[in-house]
């Protein structure tokens, strides 16, 4: 730029500089650095990116896995060498025990009935052969006399070293042959090595794949903690959802029990439909003593972080989310359920800021520490205390309804959502803590034929507490509300369809049978794999747990099972009371905990509005009209599950079984109230489906309609006189 006759004027007063006027010309910009990639960092990219290259070349634990398994196939490989030339003698003597004896040609005269007529020249070749054997044994012997006289010892370990190549060649075993057979059969054991033909073997054992097709090795085999891992892939078209589904096949053919086999299918960008992960312990996870409960030396605990609920067969770290979802424990007695909720309870005892409502229903001393914390609790087995559950539930819903009144009411940045936050929860000027209603055998107030009256109509308070528990369970844990119900009955008729379809995380310890495991993990969870019934009687703690959310094990894996962390009476009552100090320091300390136990007045017609009346009292509608026989016993037999979000099906032969009655006249009697029998696909304990006939719960439920509007007469005498 040309700047010679510019000049920077001044203003005497102001003294601020004016800008001034230059004379310039444009000039180009120059160009900027170009950065250019080091061509070693694209070596590497593409290395890393290309499909090509092996895994175990990729990453720095597999790398070193091969290095282990390197290192132990060189260490192996002089007895193997050894094993192979021994093999190889054996085979070469049999070949040249044929060949000198004629073998071929005498099987062949022997298979035309001319082996007499052969004899002769079979003799004749028998006695040639072995005078080339001897030319050549005597041939070889002065070879290698002339070697030694002319180049000494080392022409000898040459030849020997040539042989015995040759001769381990001879006797390599051919891949997929798994070598010689013992002929008396004994027990079985796992051997695991690092060959992947066994592995493959157990495969097709197990009917997982043909015997045509083998397995790609994803994850060379190495150690993690007590026991084998590997990953592999599985031939195009097979599905890991059938390994896990077959599970007890595969450890057969392993030779191990099924507790010891953890399979699991790779999900995510690392994982497709056919990728496999496969844990094979040592010895049962599960015998060695339980592990202390983590939350013992905590001073406190955040309740909106997973709490530390037990640990997988692989001594993972299992964690259980509690805010915004609900959790249903399982079990036939003694097997440790109410130890199970307690758990999750521990966590939110040692958070201040949680809000407790404790019901035990065993009338026993399990939860008396928690009295100490809880803002309301019960323990008995009365139809008084089931009473007071339903004043406790009543109150919820109450509180509920306020806390989204009151959360459209707050600004965007307080409360982005119609959710409680962690902020909103500690707040003491919102009053909307973390509230967790804990149910111990939930069975007893939900089967109490008490009578209660909603709105003017009459039902049993077993009922109106199933439709309170569902309404929660749907509304309740967006405003931090967290209901946890634990039960040793998991069948269809004590806990309704409806309430077990909106709780979140289900926990299942030993049941009795495929179909109480289904109840409390869902609908077909026994043909993917996962059935608490199979569980042993000596694994207490140990359960399936189906988690809503996020955990250890992993986010993609649809279930997991867990032996839960031991927390005996001590520890328990040491949180109780480590919780009761921690709210009397922040001043929260409420209800039956700080002497304020007043017995809460249910609003009926509020709980009866927000649940729909309809819907609070649709089984005892069913009841107002006389149904005829035996569309009545169907529906006292089937109950919640009649509901249109309960069973869709009900085989005839069930009701058969529970009504006692004849199928060709239970048939006879329903097609004359307008339900025909169907056939339906239903699971079997074995996890596959089987066609049967019976009902769809739809088609009752229309005769049920029709009975209400007079369409079928509701007594028997609509049916006429028939002999």
């Amino acid at each position: 730029m040309n700047t010679k006759d510019a000049t920077l004027p001044v203003h005497a007063q102001s003294r601020e500089v004016e800008p001034a006027v230059l004379d310039g010309e444009l000039v180009a910009e120059p160009p900027g650095p170009v950065y250019e990639r080091p061509k070693i960092n694209r070596l590497v990219s593409r290395w890393l990116r290309s499909p090509r290259v092996p895994r175990y070349l990729k990453d720095r634990r597999q790398a070193a896995q091969a290095g282990k398994d390197l290192l132990a196939a060189i260490l192996r490989s002089p007895l193997r060498y050894m094993g192979a030339v021994v093999r190889g003698i054996v085979a070469a003597a049999r070949w040249w025990r044929q060949w000198v004896t004629v073998r071929d040609y005498r099987e062949a005269a022997e298979q035309a009935e001319k082996l007499a007529d052969k004899f002769a020249e079979i003799r004749a070749l028998t006695l040639f052969r072995w005078k080339v054997t001897g030319a050549v044994a005597v041939a070889v012997a002065a070879a290698l006399l002339v070697a030694d006289l002319v180049h000494g010892p080392r022409a000898l370990w040459i030849a020997g070293g040539g042989v015995s190549v040759a001769l381990a060649i001879l006797g390599r075993r051919r891949e997929g042959s798994p070598g010689r057979k013992a002929v008396l059969a004994g027990p079985r054991t796992l051997t695991w090595t690092m060959d992947p033909q066994i592995l493959v073997d157990a495969f097709r054992d197990a009917k997982l794949i043909g015997k045509d097709e083998t397995l790609r090795l994803v994850e060379r085999a190495a150690r993690v903690g007590d026991g084998w891992a590997i990953t592999v892939d599985l031939p195009a078209t097979r599905k890991a959802a059938d390994v896990i589904k077959n599970r007890d096949a595969l450890a057969s053919a392993l030779a191990v029990d099924e507790v010891q086999l953890i399979v699991e299918r790779v999900r995510g960008n690392g994982g497709h439909a056919g990728r496999v992960a496969m844990w094979v312990a040592d010895q049962d996870p599960y015998a060695s003593p339980p592990v202390r409960t983590p939350l013992l030396p905590m001073e406190r605990w955040d309740a909106w972080r997973p709490v530390p609920f037990g640990r997988d067969a692989r001594n993972r770290r299992v964690d259980l989310p509690l805010v915004w979802t609900s959790l249903l424990v399982g079990a036939i007695p003694r097997q440790g359920k109410t130890f199970a909720a307690r758990l999750a309870a521990a966590g939110l005892i040692l958070d201040p800021h949680t809000r407790l409502y404790v019901a035990d229903f065993k009338a026993g001393k399990d939860w008396d520490a928690a009295a100490a914390v809880a803002h309301r609790f019960m323990s008995g087995d009365e139809s008084e205390h089931a009473r007071m559950l339903i004043g406790w539930l009543v109150e919820l819903i109450s509180e509920v309804q306020d806390r989204y009144r009151r959360m459209r009411a707050l600004d965007d940045s307080i409360c982005p959502e119609s959710k409680v936050t962690p902020a909103m929860s500690r707040d003491p000027s919102l009053n909307m803590p973390i509230t967790a209603i804990f149910i111990d055998e939930v069975q007893v107030p939900l089967e109490d034929r008490s009578p209660v009256t909603v709105e003017g109509k009459k039902l049993t308070a077993g009922e109106y507490v199933g439709e309170l528990l569902t309404w929660l369970a749907k509304k309740g844990p967006a405003a931090g509300i967290v209901l946890v119900l634990a039960t040793q009955r998991p069948d269809s008729k004590t806990i309704p369809s409806g309430l077990r379809a909106v709780l979140g995380s289900r926990f299942a310890l030993r049941v009795m049978d495929w179909r109480d495991s289904n109840i409390i993990l869902g609908e077909q969870m026994n043909t993917r794999g996962y059935d608490s019934s199979r569980l042993l009687a000596s694994h207490k703690g140990v359960g399936i747990l189906r988690p809503d959310g996020d955990s250890e094990a992993g986010a993609d894996v649809l279930a997991v099972m867990v032996r839960t962390y031991y927390m005996p009476n001590e520890d328990w009552q040491t949180i109780c009371q480590r919780g009761r100090a921690l709210r009397e320091a922040e001043g929260t300390l409420t209800g039956h905990a700080a002497g304020q136990d007043t017995t809460p007045v249910p609003d009926h017609a509020a709980a009866a509005k927000a649940i729909g009346a309809g819907n609070a009292s649709s089984r005892a509608d069913w009841r107002v009209h006389e149904l005829p026989e035996p569309l009545a016993s169907v529906v006292d037999y089937l109950g919640a599950d009649l509901e249109p979000d309960g069973r869709e099906f009900v085989p005839t032969a069930e009701l058969t079984e529970a009504l006692d009655l004849e199928a060709t006249t239970l048939a006879q009697q329903m097609s004359e109230l307008g339900c025909q029998p169907t056939r339906y696909r239903i699971p079997t304990e074995d996890g596959e489906t089987r066609r049967v006939r019976g009902y769809l719960t739809a088609e009752i439920r229309a005769a049920i309609e029709r009975v209400a509007a007079d369409e079928i007469s509701s007594s028997d005498d609509a049916r006429g006189d028939r002999p």
